[in-house]
């Protein structure tokens, strides 16, 4: 008998209809020679302290550096306490019968890190020893089941992704449950400040942004601007330097003459190359910018559409396809031609040639970047449309042409230089998928300028003093939060070169949404309209971490590059004694530096 393990009851079900299996049973489906089981998640986990001997929060239980981990079935509460889940217990028994009557198993949890994580423990809990093979697939949809049953691979193949989920695992708990006790015992203070190995740097760099916006001082400055007329038609340009007072400006506004001389004209198109595909992180991105998404409720409704056959696997870090992919596009863009919002552009593109920006096989990591899956879409809610939408119209615009703009710079002298710009769009391109003009228009004084030539005199129609003041930078919200989070803090707006930082970004697309999800849950921080803001306690905490290495970016983005290398056959062992020296540092320093913590009702 073979059995297939998915890594929930949706996606065994879904599996077992494909292979045509309907014989139901508890906790599993049979039928045409195999077995469908399915864990709920993450059944197991690290063993708590407890198990080691550590009871109790004691200072002379830190640093907690046990010889070898164990694993433990997931606790829910009850009247008595924290109890193993007994659902969890049941299912468990479940799939060790089914495995000690296996002929062969077949792994079909999601095919990323923690996918493995959570067969792994479960093969391991159960101390089975049966060979395994691994299915693999970015798609749902019944062809690619199907195609990824044809094309099992050995699950040796992956014990390298395995080591460095549990190395992750390892690490989160080394580091996560000593310095939350270190802090919480030296602090002094009732209940729990829980620290982390990704969640502290996220949340030192909200605090760290939120000091800097309500400390930041405005300075007032000044400009100048003047309206020529060209034949009727008025533009606006500014002086080319900013005035520090008011009376500076204003002597510069006296010496406007009555004419502007047209010092320069140039004029330069300007190509803007389509953006590339989504990964799970810029489709949250999107999501927060253009509708007020949290990552977490994207990420669930992505998961949804995923299960319900519409796109390719949400928790890829990749906006990359291969060759392979790329010749499934045309037939994809096909699809799109009977789309409400995209039956024009889709046409356009039918038979057209398209961008291979997003094509690079040696840039796609575990999935390629998220694609519809050309299933057509029925009765969706609202906000699975929307997302959907959001996946599809990226897919258009990532194989469209470039924009092309014209923008034009013109310099004038009217007792000082002024400068003018303007853009216009000459070939909308990928622009005209969304057909968003805002993004066009930031920072833009004149939406077109008339047409001038060098040397020519304008009437000055009028002119104005302006006020102005330096702005802070913005407070984090969950787009800009998600952007940062990526580089470990560095902003960095080109595309490509924030791709080529990602392997030391923070966390990683599939845990970020968690991350936020944690520090809103612990009252670290709370979401004002749409930023995201510390309270009293998450100040408290930062200040004390703040001149700490747990509160760097840079290190905890560093630890992700190491996982990341184990996955290409690192040292696992070098990594994890790295990590238990770190542990003893880190709990020394929060239990020296931890009394300082004072906590305010937020």
């Amino acid at each position: 008998m073979k059995v297939i393990i998915a890594e929930k009851p949706s996606v065994g079900r879904e599996i077992a209809r494909v292979f045509g299996a309907n014989t139901k049973k508890d906790g599993y489906i049979e039928g045409k020679g195999y077995t469908f089981t399915w864990a709920f998640g993450h059944l197991l986990q690290l063993a708590a302290p407890q198990e080691y001997g550590y009871y109790g929060w004691s200072v002379q239980n830190l640093p907690m550096l046990p010889p070898k981990f164990k694993l433990a079935i997931r606790k829910v509460k009850s009247k008595d306490g924290l109890i193993d889940d007994p659902g969890v217990k049941k299912q468990l028994d479940i799939i060790k019968s089914l495995f000690d009557e296996a002929t062969e198993i077949i792994v079909a949890t999601d095919a990323g890190r923690e996918g493995e994580l959570i067969f792994r423990y479960i093969y391991y809990y159960l101390k089975c020893k049966k060979p395994f093979k691994r299915l693999w697939i970015s798609s749902q949809t019944d062809e690619a089941i199907k195609e990824g049953f044809r094309n099992l691979k050995p699950g040796s193949d992956y014990d390298t992704l395995f080591n460095s989920a549990h190395c992750r695992s390892q690490s989160d708990w080394l580091v996560g449950m000593n310095a939350t006790q270190a802090l919480s015992l030296a602090s002094g203070n009732k209940g729990v400040l829980s620290l982390g190995r990704v969640q502290t740097p996220t949340l030192a760099m909200i605090c760290a942004r939120y000091l800097e916006n309500r400390d930041f001082k405005p300075e007032t400055y000044y400009q100048v601007a003047i309206f020529p007329d060209k034949d009727g038609q008025k533009f606006k340009a500014v002086s080319d330097k900013n005035f520090k007072t008011r009376e500076e400006a204003e002597a510069v506004l006296q010496a406007v003459t009555a004419t502007a001389n047209v010092i320069s004209v140039e004029g330069k198109p300007r190509k803007e190359p389509p953006p590339l595909l989504h990964d799970l992180s810029s489709l949250q991105q999107e999501a927060n910018k253009k509708k007020g998404f949290t990552a977490d409720q994207t990420l669930s409704l992505l998961q949804t559409l995923y299960e319900g056959k519409l796109v390719t696997y949400p928790r890829t870090g990749s906006r990359y396809i291969g060759d392979d992919v790329f010749a499934q596009i045309p037939s994809l863009i096909s699809g799109l031609q009977h789309h409400p919002d995209f039956a024009k552009q889709a046409t356009v593109l039918n038979g057209a040639k398209l961008s291979k920006r997003s094509v690079n096989a040696k840039k796609v990591t575990d999935h390629h970047a998220i694609l519809p899956t050309g299933e057509k879409p029925w009765q969706l809610s609202a906000d699975l449309q929307t997302v959907y939408d959001l996946v599809a119209g990226r897919m258009l615009e990532a194989f469209h042409s470039d924009c092309i703009k014209d923008i034009t710079k013109i310099t004038l002298l009217s007792g000082t230089r002024f400068n003018a710009s303007g853009t216009v769009i000459r070939e909308a391109g990928w622009r005209a998928v969304f057909n968003d003009p805002e993004e066009d228009k930031k920072d833009e004084d004149n939406a077109a300028l008339p047409k001038l030539t060098q040397g020519e005199d304008l009437p000055v129609a009028d002119k104005t003093l302006v006020e102005k003041q330096t702005k802070p930078k913005p407070l984090y919200n969950e787009a800009t939060l998600l952007k940062a989070l990526e580089t470990a803090g560095k902003e960095i707006e080109d595309e490509e070169l924030r791709e080529a930082m990602k392997a030391g970004g923070l966390g990683t697309p599939a845990t970020r949404a968690a991350i936020i999800e944690t520090l809103l849950s612990r009252k670290y921080i709370l979401r004002e309209k749409k930023n995201l803001v510390p309270t009293p306690t998450g100040l408290a905490v930062y200040d004390v971490v703040k001149g700490q290495r747990i509160a760097q970016a840079e290190l905890a983005g560093s630890w992700e590059k190491r996982l990341e290398e184990i996955r290409s056959g690192a040292s696992v062992s070098l990594f994890q004694e790295e990590i238990k020296a770190y542990t003893r540092e880190i709990t020394q320093e929060l239990l020296r530096s931890g009394k300082g913590v004072v906590l305010q009702s937020a």
